[in-house]
């Protein structure tokens, strides 16, 4: 169940010109989370909707229970809280949505741009028993983050930017491509990242025949399915609510075309 939360902020770092990684006391709440799911953090009087972040890791018996998470700033509320200092408090709830759940002994991660952080904490989850490998595709130089983070828990990690300034010159589909038809005993495949990464994920995957959870990007107003902001619609002709019945789906559920 989800909880509303004064979060002690431990400390705040920026990760790239664009991201910042924060770290939160977050009490029950930290053992509760699930890598693909989010939190709802209120950013300052000034904004009545609340901020809708990926959880990136979750950590407890530290002895405080830990949460992690990476933002860029994109607006007033991002900023406000970029601001953040140490010992700071926010009001959090969370955490929300459904998470990942693969199956099997050998796993792809595929993470984009900010959709990036929610893979390192899959990646430290299923290190322990599954072998994971991550394909991660960014902007361009300026927007890498974490990658030697996963180089701890991957037996493989390729990087590509669409600029090529960074690693391999191309899109993270063309190299899950590759992965995919070299190694063809992976059993699942899961990807966060923007609307059109996730569809050509999802076109490879279904053409590769591996099963795939995706974490859907949505504007969200609640949080909690009672507005409509983040409807999603669905290859059978109904329309779900990310935040509620996702973020995470499966890939086959989701209608692309929309």
């Amino acid at each position: 169940m989800p909880m509303q939360h004064e979060c002690t902020v431990v400390y705040l770092k920026r990760l790239n010109p664009y991201a910042y990684d924060m770290m939160l006391e977050a009490g029950e709440m930290g053992c509760m989370a699930q890598p693909g799911q989010f939190v709802h953090i209120k950013c300052g009087e000034g904004n009545l909707l609340r901020r809708p972040i990926s959880i990136c890791d979750a950590q407890w018996d530290e002895p405080d229970d830990l949460l992690r998470i990476v933002f860029e700033v994109r607006g007033e509320g991002t900023a406000w809280l970029a601001e953040r200092k140490e010992g700071d408090k926010l009001d959090v709830l969370g955490p929300l949505g459904r998470g990942f759940e693969p199956v099997g002994n050998k796993v792809l991660l595929v993470g984009g741009g900010i959709g990036v952080p929610p893979m390192r904490g899959c990646a430290r989850r299923l290190a322990d028993g599954i072998e994971c490998h991550a394909v991660l595709g960014f902007r361009d130089k300026d927007h890498i983050l974490m990658v030697e983070e996963f180089q701890d828990f991957c037996a493989s990690v390729a990087v590509t930017t669409d600029d090529g300034s960074y690693g391999i010159h191309g899109y993270v589909d063309g190299q899950m491509r590759a992965l995919l038809e070299k190694e063809n005993d992976f059993t699942f495949i899961l990807a966060c990242g923007p609307k059109p990464m996730l569809r050509s994920v999802a076109k490879v995957a279904e053409e590769l025949g591996v099963p795939c959870q995706v974490s859907m990007e949505e504007r969200m107003g609640c949080g909690v399915g009672a507005c409509l902001v983040c409807a999603c619609d669905m290859a059978d002709g109904t329309r779900k609510h990310v935040c509620k019945d996702g973020p995470v789906f499966d890939a086959r559920e989701v209608d692309w075309n929309a």
